[in-house]
């Protein structure tokens, strides 16, 4: 079942600035946040020796401004990665609440980098990364909707066939004949909410549900 949202509806659920949970989610793992750690000290600290130098007042201002702006990189790299991520789904012109089921289940394992080292001889050898991901086949009356995929995580073994779960559909298309983007998912059975990304601002999603598909 799809419900076209009303004017506006999109952008209450899908914020322009980064909620708390899509800031953690864009701070990283901790290799990128240390990565981003170095960034901002060596960008920070760098303008900021060069301000105290001294160099002309005028230029000076501007080192000093250049410093601080990278010092704060920890903080404003997550906010503007999210706000990038939210205004993708913001910007279709056609959004609608999906209701369907999960009609199939099954998990696949996904590259997600290689990384060189060494082993007890000191030669060289390369490690693939390799995490597994749940795949979901959402459908509803009408048939096969689409697939959402994301990390598996241990609260995932309570996602059953079968189990309603309600998310938000976008399309460049008014009669949506064409699905180009699905959203983070709730799942109320199993008191879940399942993506690879936070999209949706939760408390408002649940209550749009609540009002929609009472």
């Amino acid at each position: 079942m799809l419900l076209p949202l009303k004017p506006g509806e999109l952008q209450r659920l899908i914020p322009a600035v980064a909620s708390g949970p899509q800031f953690n989610k864009c701070s990283g793992t901790p290799q990128q946040l240390l990565q981003r750690l170095l960034i901002s000290s060596v960008g920070g600290v760098i303008p900021l020796l060069i301000a105290q130098g001294g160099f002309g007042s005028r230029w000076s201002s501007i080192w000093l401004v250049v410093g601080l702006v990278m010092l704060l990189y920890m903080l404003w790299g997550p906010i503007v990665q999210a706000g990038s991520r939210n205004a993708q789904l913001r910007r279709y012109p056609s959004a609608a609440l999906f209701e369907g089921e999960i009609a199939d289940l099954f998990t696949r394992e996904r590259l997600e980098g290689r990384q060189e080292t060494t082993d007890r001889q000191g030669r060289l050898e390369m490690v693939e990364n390799r995490r597994t991901w749940l795949c979901l086949e959402l459908e509803d009356e009408d048939g096969y909707l689409g697939q959402l995929r994301f990390p598996l995580e241990k609260g995932h073994k309570a996602l059953r066939r079968g189990m309603t779960l309600r998310c938000l559909v976008l399309s460049e298309r008014k009669d949506f004949s064409r699905i180009d983007r699905i959203s983070d998912a709730w799942v109320p059975q199993a008191r879940l909410w399942v993506g690879e990304y936070p999209y949706l601002l939760k408390p408002a999603f649940e209550e749009l549900c609540l009002r929609r598909l009472a």
